[in-house]
């Protein structure tokens, strides 16, 4: 997604990229309007799902990598406040093993993927992020990282 969206250059968008998030991301939520988490999935349905996410603090605050919604409520107690409106989405993935290449249906979901969010960023587009997506209870969503 990352480099599909490069290509794009959108000038109103930044693109950060890491493959764990860590307690210091949260300086990167900073004075943002809102927040999307682009992750690969084992459980999401084909070929994505996306969530808007609240803070929720888990155990993965302890752990060499953090939940999206760990580092909201990191967000929340650090900066006082309510975190930016964040979605996860959540891309459908098949085969992780190290060195696997991108199986073809994977690559149709990306594609998908990139196609929504590429409607989502456009201004003139009627796809709006908070019309389509409702907060989700984080003790309900599941994350696959």
């Amino acid at each position: 997604m990352y480099e599909l969206l490069l290509k794009e250059n959108i000038s109103n968008v930044d693109l950060l990229t890491d493959f764990q998030l860590q307690i210091e991301h949260v300086l990167d939520l900073e004075d943002r309007q809102r927040i999307l988490f682009v992750d690969a999935s084992v459980t999401a349905s084909a070929p994505f799902e996306m969530l808007r996410l609240l803070p929720e603090q888990d155990d993965s605050y302890t752990s060499h990598a953090m939940s999206p919604q760990a580092l909201l409520a990191v967000y929340k107690k650090v900066n006082h406040g309510t975190p930016p409106p964040t979605w996860l989405l959540s891309v459908r993935g098949y085969e992780f093993g190290l060195g696997l290449p991108l199986s073809a249906t994977a690559s149709d979901n990306l594609l998908a993927a990139f196609s929504h969010v590429r409607q989502l960023l456009n201004p003139d587009s009627e796809t709006q992020w908070a019309d389509h997506y409702e907060a989700v209870d984080p003790l309900q969503s599941t994350l696959a990282t």
